[in-house]
């Protein structure tokens, strides 16, 4: 099932954890509506932009399949309103503030990013049909805990 021209069902749903778990991540009719949304905001503009194929590491995640990889069963992974992403040859920075300054979203999140290494982490980004917050953060981990700053 195509969800833009560009993404499909398949590769927003695919989990190597869920597989090896045994755990179902399909998604039901608002969940899919919503990943739709994602990708018609999100995702495919930032394809078009860059002319390149975009990565996607993690979309939807069902809330066992978020539990059992230690994440919350309140993420919008589990409402299929994110995705974790990246492009291979493009600074995850550049492509977190390329989503900034040209998209409507809810949270670009740079996670476990290192300045000194440019290809480092991941860019984590989420659309709500709801209440889209503009939230540029960055995610690193200190003193064994997961600390979210606000980025401008």
């Amino acid at each position: 099932m195509n969800l833009s021209k560009s993404f499909t069902l398949n590769e927003l749903t695919k989990s190597q954890e869920a597989t090896r778990l045994g755990i179902d991540n399909t998604p039901n009719e608002e969940q899919i509506l919503n990943l739709k949304l994602l990708c018609d905001n999100v995702l495919q503009p930032i394809r078009d932009f860059y002319e390149m194929p975009v990565s996607i590491s993690s979309g939807f995640r069902s809330p066992e399949l978020c539990e059992a990889i230690g994440s919350s069963r309140a993420s919008q992974h589990t409402r299929g309103e994110a995705a974790d992403l990246e492009i291979f040859s493009v600074a995850n920075k550049e492509l977190a503030e390329f989503v900034v300054k040209n998209l409507k979203y809810d949270q670009c999140i740079l996670e476990f990013w290192n300045e000194n290494d440019p290809n480092s982490g991941w860019v984590h980004c989420s659309f709500s049909s709801n209440n889209n917050r503009q939230q540029y953060l960055k995610a690193e981990k200190l003193n064994g805990r997961v600390v979210y700053t606000v980025l401008n």
